[in-house]
């Protein structure tokens, strides 16, 4: 046991939404005074970083409601109760891009925001892609823009604050540090 674990001493859900749960947690801290914690419960998510044979990104712009602005984004998706990640990241490639893929690598997960929730998202590399005729459908409430871009697009789209998500600059920095191994 750690010494700096907090004690849940009592928690209660007190909101639970289509993607999210908030649930409200009394702790005993490791000096012994109680606190609150706010947590949010994700069921996690799936990124995926897809590239042409021509190593151009598939990404998609789309309305962030949050951020009051459209941004641009590598594909990206909710996990569905009991999903093995790379299914759904599959899935989400296919339903955002139109896009399949010969080859899905797991590249790294990470918790977005550990302070305040549980969320993991795991990045995907995919490559041999193929368009696909009749792909699978947008979800009913979600519209996005086909974009492809190369490296240098990207990462003036990153000083722009057209990307601006921490996923998609992950997987932008991960080329990038790809390409500076790969000419050694």
């Amino acid at each position: 046991m750690s010494t700096l674990e907090e004690k849940t001493i009592h928690s209660e859900e007190i909101f639970s939404g289509k993607v999210i749960s908030l649930h409200l947690y009394d702790v005993e801290l490791p000096n012994g005074k109680q606190s609150k914690r706010e947590i949010i419960k994700h069921p996690g998510a799936v990124a995926i970083l897809a590239l042409t044979p021509e190593n151009k990104i598939i990404m998609v712009e789309q309305y962030r409601k949050a951020l009051e602005r459209a941004i641009v984004e590598i594909p990206a998706g909710k996990l569905e109760k009991g999903e093995d990640p790379s299914e759904c990241a599959l899935r989400e490639l296919e339903e955002e891009t139109g896009y399949v893929c010969e080859n899905l690598e797991l590249l790294t997960s990470f918790y977005t925001s550990p302070g305040f929730a549980d969320e993991l998202v795991y990045v995907y590399l995919a490559k041999g892609l193929t368009k696909k005729e009749n792909s699978r459908a947008l979800d009913e409430d979600e519209f996005v823009k086909l974009e492809e871009l190369t490296l240098s697009e990207a990462l003036q789209y990153i000083k722009e604050q057209k990307i601006y998500d921490a996923k998609t600059i992950y997987a932008v920095q991960y080329l990038q540090l790809q390409e500076a191994l790969n000419k050694k």
